[in-house]
């Protein structure tokens, strides 16, 4: 039966991909902070500086790299910046950077191995190196389309 114009197998795709990006994201959740402290979002941005030249971004550019709404970014830059995992500098006469320090390092460097461990396990050893390719190419034309295709306002 067609329910809101999806076939069975559209909401089946749909419901299953779901599905598997929330249970992904939690578990990933609950092993980094189980092993690390570090919840996903404190990971994203460490993973994120830490990639960056010389561990620095400004805000607007981290914010695009993550996803994330500024205010989303700014609450989570403040909660990091009081646990000395990141900081702020001042960068020309009006800019500041977003910082890695070297706590914030310390930190993802202690993450690092749990996480990759936990990634293999929950998802790349599930699936042959075809499967991951394959999936990767579908996953990239998604996100393809949906950021060519932002909401308005």
């Amino acid at each position: 039966m067609e329910q809101q114009g999806l076939t069975e197998r559209e909401r089946r795709a749909w419901r299953t991909s779901f599905e598997m990006t929330e249970l992904l994201r939690a578990r990933i959740e609950q092993q980094l902070q189980a092993d690390s402290g570090l919840s996903n979002a404190d990971y994203t941005v460490l993973a994120l500086l830490s990639e960056a030249p010389d561990g620095r971004m400004r805000p607007y550019e981290l914010g695009q790299a993550a996803n994330w709404e500024k205010s989303r970014l700014h609450h989570q830059l403040t909660r990091m910046c009081r646990r000395g995992l990141t900081g702020r500098e001042r960068c020309g006469n009006r800019g500041v950077d977003v910082v890695i320090t070297q706590k914030g390092l310390a930190a993802l460097a202690d993450a690092v191995p749990g996480h990759a461990q936990e990634v293999r396990r929950l998802f790349v050893d599930r699936v042959t190196p075809e499967e991951l390719d394959l999936f990767a190419g579908i996953a990239a034309k998604i996100l393809d389309g949906l950021r060519t295709d932002q909401p308005s306002g």
